[in-house]
């Protein structure tokens, strides 16, 4: 196929992507109809070219190439929305799906939402990164991988390593006539390592990805560093003892495991959850929810990274949110709808999956700011713990906050030195509570390498995480030691 040009502004590009078969004039007189009664609502136009290529054991075993085309249209009025989707952008899909929104129920004179305010912000480069490089230079690039962690280790027995890559635009047109377009690269380099000895296998695995072209997640020594550090966590395992059981302090370490930040106390400062009131955080705002010296941040702003936007998907410039700050809730995450509802102002945080859903509040990059202590004196505080570097998988329910978290590379903390690498290890509690254990935080901030997705009613979007070193007592640890 020849390779779609992405020279130009973002409505230059998405101009001639859209209004091929439909005449953008006649896309905005749909529009503007479908939306006469409603107080709120956008066409969102979607193009997205994506690929996944995954070698296991020295071979290609699937590579994949899509491309996504359509339009979601909605309208909104009070609590109330209508949506309808298509995977065509033409005329009559969109006077089709007109007639679908138009007339949301409601009584007395509609008040018209004020429409997001401009931006000249780019947070990240425009270019496509699928047409950047060729398929047997990324093909070539994962054997190369694979040769390498062999290399390394003879212990090596099996290597799995994967890239994944997207390349969005958008643009999203309001009653009024006023229009925005966003272009949004994407790419992903993932792999996974396993070892033996002794006949005991252990895996380990890492990630890179952000917002940029390929030649910056593949250039350099960033892949090896990559292999390296899952070659590391896979040796590690093959020495590591049944983790403990029982309450006892945990320390965090920086960067990805903020995902636990973000699955149990993230969701529930999201402004649809709070305006139900299903939220454990419903009711506190301008009450102290965490220890102090915790301040959440949620920034989608921070250039080139996984989560950030130039604008969220309903047009609205992303920002940065204090959710908590120095133990205070001072505020939710907000799409339009839910902060017209609260009598607040929207924060950049609407989002969707595609064309095919309609948005909602959700997180970008959702961090906790540095402290004053040092992690090695974080460390030399704890008598008997448990020290979480990397998680895998989890659970939160976002009413009550209760979490369930597995350490995916963890060590025993003992005299306030690192001992034995531990396997097995599951944090247990609830987000809310969580926060009011944390008792000293590190001034090591970092956020993590970029591989985070996020899922919400069914919907996943890209995001990031980022804390420091924390100390939190009274944690519970499942595992399957005394």
């Amino acid at each position: 196929m020849t390779p779609f040009t992405s020279n130009g502004t973002p409505l230059d590009v998405t101009a001639r992507l859209f209004f091929r078969e439909l005449d953008a004039g006649e896309a905005g007189r749909i529009t503007a109809g479908a939306l006469s009664g409603a107080e709120d609502g956008e066409l969102f136009l979607e193009y997205r070219e994506s690929e996944m290529l995954s070698l296991e054991d020295g071979r290609i075993r699937s590579a994949s190439f899509d491309t996504m085309r359509g339009f979601g249209l909605r309208a909104v009025r009070g609590a109330a929305a209508a949506y309808a989707h298509a995977g065509e952008i033409t005329a009559p899909a969109l006077k089709r799906a007109a007639e679908a929104v138009r007339g949301l129920p409601g009584e007395g004179s509609i008040r018209v939402a004020e429409p997001p305010r401009a931006t000249n912000a780019r947070l990240y480069d425009a270019a496509n990164p699928l047409h950047a490089m060729e398929f047997a230079a990324k093909t070539a690039l994962l054997a190369e991988i694979d040769a390498y962690a062999r290399g390394r280790d003879p212990r090596v027995v099996q290597v799995m390593a994967s890239l994944v890559g997207e390349w969005q635009a958008v643009r999203i047109m309001r009653a009024d006539g006023r229009e925005v377009a966003d272009l949004r690269p994407l790419v992903r380099l993932n792999v996974n390592v396993v070892v033996e000895r002794d006949g005991r296998r252990e895996s380990g695995s890492h990630g890179l990805g952000g917002r940029y072209a390929y030649d910056r997640l593949l250039g350099g020594e960033s892949w090896k560093a990559a292999v390296d550090e899952a070659l590391r966590q896979a040796v590690l395992n093959l020495d590591s003892i049944p983790a403990p059981a029982g309450e006892m302090e945990v320390v965090l370490g920086p960067g990805w495991p903020g995902i636990l930040l973000h699955e149990a106390i993230g969701h529930g400062l999201e402004g649809d959850f709070n305006r139900k009131g299903t939220s454990a955080f419903a009711g506190l705002m301008g009450q102290r929810v965490a220890s102090k010296g915790v301040t959440v941040v949620d920034d989608g702003t921070i250039p080139d990274r996984r989560g950030s936007l130039t604008v969220d998907d309903e047009g609205t410039p992303s920002g940065r949110t204090v959710m908590i700050e120095d133990g205070i809730l001072t505020g939710f995450i907000q799409d339009r709808q839910n902060a017209r509802l609260m009598g607040v102002a929207p924060t950049g945080n609407g989002r969707r999956q595609s064309h095919a859903h309609a948005p909602m509040p959700r997180m970008t990059n959702t961090v906790m700011m540095g402290g004053d202590h040092a992690p090695e004196e974080i460390m030399r505080s704890v008598k008997r713990g448990i020290y979480a570097v990397n998680f895998g998988g989890g659970q939160v329910d976002i009413t009550s906050g209760k979490f369930v978290f597995s350490a995916s590379e963890a060590y025993m903390i003992e005299d306030g030195k690192i001992g034995a690498p531990v396997k097995g290890a599951t944090l247990i509690g609830d987000g809310p509570s969580a926060l009011t254990q944390v008792s000293m935080i590190g001034n090591d901030m970092s956020l993590d390498a970029g591989i985070g997705t996020c899922g919400k009613q069914g919907q996943g979007v890209p995001v990031g995480v980022g804390q420091p070193t924390l100390k939190m007592t009274g944690l519970t640890i499942g595992g399957t030691a005394v």
